[in-house]
């Protein structure tokens, strides 16, 4: 299982950026408006081979009147309270405020690692002025420019070194799937529908679920163990926050199962929580069926259910080539299909296909349609095997593979699915030097 570090400070210190050049991709808004970090954000990040996951907190301001702030006050703290270590950053620019001040308040009561980071720091007059942040009482500091990515080797280095040692998760021959999505979505209901017994407290109030419990399923032909991923608990002197507990405890179960359920509810529509759960799964790669609950609820015609379908292939564009399935849990219409839709995507993520047939489909597509000249070169592909990993990952080797763009590998990842059926499954096509 891997480890949670937390990113907070106030607003406008540059979390966002430094959020951004960790996962390596353009996420979190960044914004010159206080505040502008208004969903949490989470991601994937990696250091000398140790792997993490972050979570980009609001702007943290103690005793504010605005209604709004005082919400991202108590995520701030939630995440606190969940996370493995703690990245507190502040601003060179404006020195210590008030704010800094509050914030290390609470962190000095932390006992896990807490790094504090002074952002900004772009030239050796600023990391002079850096010194003052000493009188914050959190011990050593480090100093970085997260635009340029100045300093931040330093900090991962420590970070990682600092990061608890994790047990591993125990290995099981069974499948394990994971029923994912926002609060009262139905995912408990599913699972009392599936199992035929109301082994988890259902009620109409969000985030019923406090913990993430494994439930052994062997009817029907089918075993597996499911897991309910609401998870949300309580701790003492932590105000609740429902929602956002339920994905923080999304991100642990994700990593661990083999296929996500993902659950949204129809009459809310495939909204930012869902699609937030949907590309955690994703960028684990894991694979993924798409339940639309409560469809017995949605006024509908004999269009309705391609178009949801389209509304919701939009959204999760490039990654299209997933099952969606309509039930009512209510109703109990379409589960056992969501089931055995699991059970296929399952069976996809861990088929493997010999050298001998991959060469044999992909080679002659290759030849017809090779990679375009790129600062006339022309590239090559000679090999193709499947790497042995838990997940589809396919490596092709070729004379030049830096030159292979990445429209191409998504032709390649096409013909892949076309020919060899990954529905529901992430697929990495990898270029390797022959």
């Amino acid at each position: 299982m891997s480890n949670i570090v937390a990113i907070v400070g106030r607003p406008n210190v540059g979390k966002s950026t430094f959020f951004n050049r960790l996962i390596k991709r353009r996420e979190a808004i960044v914004d010159a408006a206080s505040g502008v970090t208004r969903d949490r954000h989470y991601g994937k990040s990696d250091w000398n081979g140790k792997e993490f996951s972050l979570i980009d907190t609001g702007g943290y301001v103690k005793g504010s009147d605005d209604v709004f702030e005082a919400e991202i006050d108590k995520q701030v703290e939630l995440a606190i309270d969940e996370a493995d270590a703690i990245i507190f950053m502040v601003d060179v620019e404006s020195g210590v405020t008030g704010m800094d001040e509050d914030v290390a308040t609470l962190l000095r009561k932390v006992k896990k690692p807490v790094f504090l980071v002074v952002n900004k720091v772009d030239n050796a007059k600023r990391a002079q002025d850096a010194v003052e942040f000493y009188s914050l009482g959190l011990g050593e500091y480090f100093t970085i420019a997260s635009i340029s990515g100045s300093g931040t080797g330093d900090l991962l280095d420590a970070l990682v070194e600092a990061l608890p040692l994790k047990e591993e998760v125990e290995e099981t021959e069974l499948p394990r799937f994971a029923v994912v999505g926002r609060p009262n979505a139905g995912k408990s209901s599913f699972i009392n529908a599936l199992i035929g017994e109301d082994r988890y407290i259902v009620t109409d109030i969000a985030g019923t679920t406090r913990d993430s419990i494994d439930t052994k399923y062997n009817r029907f032909g089918f075993e597996f163990n499911l897991v309910d991923t609401a998870g949300i608990r309580r701790k003492a002197k932590v105000k609740d926050d429902l929602e956002f507990y339920s994905v923080m405890r999304s991100v642990r179960a994700i990593e661990h199962c083999d296929v996500c359920l993902v659950v949204m509810d129809a009459t809310r529509g495939f909204d930012g929580q869902v699609q937030n759960i949907f590309w955690l799964a994703e960028r684990n790669r894991k694979g993924i069926v798409i339940l639309v609950n409560k469809w017995d609820l949605v006024e509908k015609d004999h269009k309705s259910t391609n178009e949801f379908e389209k509304i919701i292939r939009k959204e999760i564009e490039p990654f299209t080539d997933v099952p969606i399935v309509f039930i009512s849990v209510l109703n109990k219409q379409r589960i056992f299909k969501a089931i055995e839709t699991a059970v296929e995507v399952y069976n996809n993520r861990t088929k493997k296909i010999k050298t001998s047939k991959l060469n044999e489909v992909l080679l002659p597509i290759i030849e017809n349609y090779p990679p375009p000249a790129y600062k006339g070169k022309f590239v090559k592909i000679k090999y193709i095997m499947q790497l042995p990993t838990p997940q589809p990952q396919f490596a092709f080797f070729c004379n030049l593979p830096q030159y292979v763009r990445d429209p191409y590998k998504r032709f390649l990842e096409n013909k892949l699915r076309e020919h060899f059926d990954f529905k529901g499954v992430p697929v990495s096509v990898y270029m390797r030097k022959k």
